[in-house]
């Protein structure tokens, strides 16, 4: 799976979007998690870890799938009409075994994402395991360590977009906040 430097360009956009969406909703989810140990009075951290880690994988499994059968639909019909164009079979050529390696970096990526924000998320929380802070401090860490997540998403994006680094970032912290309250006033109404 050896890829040029003109055919990282190709898929550079499409990793990009699905990584960042990625990343969003695996930060997000995550921080719904978070709600309950950093209010509760009595907490399972062994649950919520494993409520974390579990739901990361899911949702790593969910999005790495998906990603590869999309993109390969996508480049099924691209190879479809380049057939249909050059009268020609593609089936085994170089084209579309690069299709088949874009896709396999996607899947692989999309699947990574959400166990990488997740291994930075939880770390405060398997320092509470071993008694070096306290679950609700550990939460709050955590909730912290989701917001710089989104952050550095959102400062990426502005650079990417020759804007406002520091206003993007911030807007992406303000949709952090948002999910974080919705979650809380839904757990209030809950509870």
């Amino acid at each position: 799976m050896k890829l040029s430097v003109a055919k990282v360009r190709e898929i550079g956009p499409i990793l990009r979007r699905l990584f960042i969406n990625t990343l969003f909703d695996s930060t997000f989810m995550q921080l719904g998690i978070l709600i309950g140990p950093a209010f509760a009075v009595a907490v399972n951290l062994q649950l919520v870890i494993g409520t974390l880690i579990s739901s990361s994988i899911a949702l790593g499994i969910s999005t790495g799938v998906s990603a590869y059968e999309s993109e390969m639909i996508e480049r099924e019909r691209k190879t479809i009409e380049l057939e249909k164009a050059l009268f020609r079979e593609m089936e085994n050529t170089e084209i579309t075994e690069n299709y088949r390696s874009y896709a396999m970096i996607l899947s692989l990526v999309n699947f990574a994402t959400p166990l990488a924000c997740c291994g930075i998320i939880i770390t405060p929380l398997v320092l509470s395991s071993f008694g070096l802070l306290s679950v609700s401090v550990a939460a709050w860490i955590s909730i912290i360590l989701a917001m710089l997540i989104v952050f550095t998403a959102g400062v990426y994006f502005g650079r990417y977009a020759k804007g406002n680094p520091l206003l993007k970032g911030l807007r992406m912290v303000g949709f952090g906040i948002l999910a974080f309250v919705a979650g809380y006033l839904i757990q209030i109404w809950i509870v």
